[in-house]
């Protein structure tokens, strides 16, 4: 036990004392934050305003439109078509709607063109499309003897409540909330797996081509060697994740309270908006607040952290074996995407199925199977999950990591001491039955 104490210190002490190390882990923080701080301004500028000409022969719908600081709509019904078209040539204009005089009304709808150098995007069509299907709606009630204002009055709108069972107030858009902390705690997860992941299989590489790997192993087992690795190098990542923490919230606290500056998209929000906001929801601002105190906040921290730690362990016994099989990172990358893929797929699962059903046998079952549920049941968890499940979940993740660990010893055992050929699938399987 003492030599893997002595060479977690080992990996520990060379990770922070690398330069790269202690420059990233300074100017990584406020790089997130120039960044922050560049989206809010970019959030700030208003895009320019486009000039949309029409032609509208019918003289039913050019009033219709309605200019706004996207876009600037223009009557240009009185000039010849040809002339129009060569000034969206020129990109006088950025587009030309063309509507001709039909006297069938139903023949119309099918002969109305937007003419422009570049593809309009779907919102754009769908907001003209809505304008004209809107006048012509109104054109047909009157043409039937209806009364426009009559069935605009008659229109309902439901608004649905919501209710628990117990009788208590639900409210909508809570499970967005809950798949967002959960998502967020499984991508920290995945991101920590992939960044240290391949910071041990690096490591392994560069000794293992410097040959001081043959030196090390003559004092100490290669398992001992691999687990020290990987607990060394996880130490030096939290040690780097906590100083990012406070380094990136002190400097958002200094930026927005001493300077004033607002950071993110949410910055473009003028103070009018956020107060009408506020107004409109009322109570359910602190229904929200009673609700996300009411999420198992305890069970959500210690289960981050338990399989924050067997993830990690799991995914880097797979990076470290990896590292010890090739010479050079380039050989690493046929070997790396069977590891990467069941992490995307967890990220998968959990926005695609656990928000519409986080208690389904998709859901559960992926919580479960150890190579997803550190990110899976992440996502469950803020919906309320049976203790015994994540209970579970936890006995497969630690188990199979104590598998893999066994067996990714044999071949690091074997890896780390082959030289100048590229290990095969069928060879890493002959390496584990030594």
């Amino acid at each position: 036990m003492s030599k893997i104490s002595l060479i977690i210190k080992r990996e520990f002490v060379a990770k922070v004392r690398n330069k790269s190390f202690i420059v990233m882990t300074f100017l990584s923080p406020l790089l997130f934050v120039a960044i922050g701080v560049f989206v809010g301004y970019l959030s700030t500028m208003k895009a320019d305003q486009k000039t949309i000409a029409i032609h509208d022969e019918s003289g039913m719908f050019v009033r219709e439109f309605k200019s706004d600081d996207e876009f600037k709509y223009v009557d240009f019904t009185s000039i010849d078509t040809k002339v129009l078209k060569d000034s969206i040539i020129n990109e006088s204009y950025e587009g030309l709607l063309l509507i001709p005089k039909e006297i069938a009304k139903d023949s119309l709808s099918n002969k109305i063109q937007y003419i422009s150098n570049d593809s309009p995007s779907v919102m754009f069509v769908e907001d003209l499309e809505n304008v004209i299907n809107t006048k012509l709606t109104q054109e047909n009630y009157t043409k039937a003897g209806l009364n426009v204002n009559a069935i605009q009055n008659a229109e309902s709108k439901v608004s649905i409540s919501l209710a628990k069972a117990s009788g208590e107030a639900a409210l909508k858009g809570l499970n967005e909330i809950k798949i967002a902390i959960g998502g967020a705690f499984g991508y920290l997860i995945m991101m920590f797996i992939v960044i240290y992941g391949n910071m041990v299989m690096r490591s392994v590489i560069e000794e293992k081509v410097s040959r001081i790997i043959e030196v090390i192993i003559s004092s100490v087992k290669p398992f001992q060697l691999m687990m020290g690795k990987i607990i060394g190098t996880s130490l030096a990542g939290i040690l780097q994740f906590l100083i990012w923490a406070l380094l990136g919230l002190t400097a958002m606290f200094v930026l927005s309270s001493v300077f004033g500056i607002q950071m993110g998209a949410g910055s473009g929000v003028n103070a009018e908006a956020v107060q009408a906001a506020q107004q409109e929801m009322g109570g359910s601002l602190a229904l929200y607040i009673k609700e996300l105190w009411n999420l198992p906040i305890a069970t959500i921290l210690i289960s981050f952290i338990l399989y924050f730690i067997g993830g990690y362990f799991l995914y880097s016994s797979f990076y470290a074996s990896i590292g010890a099989a090739v010479d050079n990172e380039t050989d690493s990358q046929q070997f790396l995407l069977p590891i990467i893929m069941p992490l995307i797929l967890g990220v998968y699962i959990g926005f695609f199925t656990v928000i519409n059903d986080p208690h389904g046998t998709v859901a559960t079952t992926f919580s479960m199977i150890p190579l997803t549920s550190p990110i899976v049941m992440m996502m469950r968890i803020p919906f309320g999950v049976p203790l015994w499940q994540i209970a579970v979940s936890l006995i497969l993740l630690y188990g199979t990591f104590f598998l893999v660990v066994w067996f990714a010893s044999k071949i690091y055992r074997v890896g780390i001491l082959m030289y100048g050929k590229k290990p095969t699938w069928k060879e890493l399987y002959k390496w584990s039955k030594y």
